[in-house]
């Protein structure tokens, strides 16, 4: 993933330009069950000179997820957009999930992450990376779970 992939925080003006951005769509997609939403641009105009309002014509789905960026921007955090067919090498990935080049490549080995090799090069999907991440999360909490109900049988105080 390069440098240009992420969004930078918003500054201060933007954050607040957003966040009113993000309530005015949360409100009118909470109010409609349409099959799309249309929405009118004020361009505005040069002089007299007046400018043809343009009309854009977008799926309730869309404005999801502007709403989500806006909401992200308002918090002022960085963003970053992957398609969810985008391939990350082992580096890549490696940074994503917080560890090792050498773990993700004892976990591909380990059939724990699935990759597809590009001539001697490891290309792991995005998707696989989510869903890899999703099920180490779900095993931490279980093994939490496990050691609190073990302490709890023991007797034993935290």
């Amino acid at each position: 993933m390069k440098d240009q992939e992420v969004l930078d925080p918003a500054n201060a003006a933007e954050a607040e330009m957003a966040a009113v951005a993000h309530q005015c769509l949360m409100t009118a997609l909470d109010h409609s069950n349409a099959d799309h939403i249309d929405i009118i641009l004020n361009v505005g105009s040069d002089g007299d000179q007046t400018h043809e309002t343009p009309v854009l014509k977008l799926p309730p789905r869309a404005l999801r997820f502007f709403a989500d960026v806006l909401r992200q921007m308002a918090k002022q955090e960085p963003l970053l957009l992957v398609p969810q067919k985008h391939e990350l090498t082992t580096q890549e990935a490696a940074s994503f999930l917080n560890v090792s080049r050498p773990f993700v490549i004892k976990e591909i080995e380990a059939n724990r992450l699935k990759c597809r090799k590009v001539n001697r090069h490891r290309r792991i999907e995005f998707e696989e990376l989510r869903r890899y991440q999703a099920a180490q999360q779900q095993q931490s909490e279980q093994a939490l779970q496990d050691l609190t109900q073990l302490s709890e049988e023991l007797g034993l105080e935290f």
